[in-house]
């Protein structure tokens, strides 16, 4: 996930740099949105460490949903790389932080604290790619 995204912000970044994507204004308010929420969703990795596995995985969902609602908004190249971030989020819809009980799930399963980490180092890399969309 977080190596998808990072390829992805790459991507951006390069568009950004060679003008072959300029931003609209309406494009650069909902990135500045979406920053915003993303950040309150997934602050510091110290703070998130801190959570429970249930509230890790509730912020992470909060995440997705914010990038979700930002790409309800938008067309062209911020609703592509807005589309292929929620793409590459995908599993965190999948993850489950609390017990079975009966063993049915869905198919929900349980993330390893690694996979909760690097999810949100993807959200965080996904932050600084939109503020930066936010400001060329």
């Amino acid at each position: 996930m977080q190596r998808v995204i990072k390829e992805l912000t790459d991507e951006a970044e390069r568009q950004l740099r060679h003008r072959t994507w300029v931003p609209t204004p309406a494009d650069r308010t909902v990135a500045e949105k979406a920053a915003t929420e993303l950040y309150a969703a997934v602050g510091t990795p110290r703070s998130q460490r801190a959570l429970s596995d249930v509230d890790r995985l509730a912020r992470l969902r909060e995440a997705l949903a914010a990038l979700a609602i930002a790409l309800a908004h938008v067309h062209g190249r911020l609703a592509w790389f807005l589309g292929a971030a929620v793409t590459a989020l995908t599993p965190i819809l999948h993850w489950r932080a609390l017990p079975s009980g009966d063993g049915l799930t869905f198919g929900a399963v349980q993330p390893t604290l690694q996979q909760y980490g690097e999810a949100e180092d993807a959200v965080r890399l996904l932050r600084a790619a939109l503020a930066g969309i936010a400001t060329a």
